[in-house]
């Protein structure tokens, strides 16, 4: 097992967890679990009130809190003699992670899945750069390249 599939297994394993200690069900009163939310996906459950956008928005939710923790700790005063606590920061850059992991696998998206759409985009921004990328020649064409 690779380190990224690591993660998203101990993620999964631990949105379980979470599940079943905070007794969050699903609509059949069953402790909700990532597989049952995979399920719906599967099931093309993909409306407002299917599982998968209901814990896509939740895992947003989180995730844009963390990026906001780490917003605070930086610093603006540049009047201020104040440093930086990157062990903090760091810390909270994992806490992105976390959700964003989840947020992959809410999606429907494995480690190695995720791996090869990264190489894909990243190939995609590279290009966008050597392009001279600006509000100009923005073109999200490219995007749909990326699947």
């Amino acid at each position: 097992m690779d380190k990224l599939e690591e993660i998203f297994a101990k993620q999964s394993a631990l949105n379980d967890e979470i599940f079943a200690k905070q007794d969050i069900r699903d609509r059949d009163g069953k402790v909700l679990t990532m597989a049952a939310i995979r399920a719906g996906l599967e099931r093309n459950e993909t409306g407002p009130n299917g599982l998968p956008n209901l814990w896509l928005r939740n895992y947003l939710t989180a995730l844009k809190s963390e990026a906001l923790e780490i917003e605070e700790e930086l610093l603006w005063k540049w009047w201020s003699k104040d440093q930086l606590d990157l062990q903090n920061i760091r810390v909270e850059i994992v806490d992105l992670m976390h959700f964003l992991t989840s947020m992959a696998l809410v999606a429907g998206m494995t480690a190695e899945e995720f791996h090869r759409l990264y190489t894909k985009k990243h190939d995609v921004n590279r290009q966008r750069q050597e392009q001279g990328y600006s509000k100009a020649t923005k073109d999200e064409s490219d995007n749909k390249t990326v699947v």
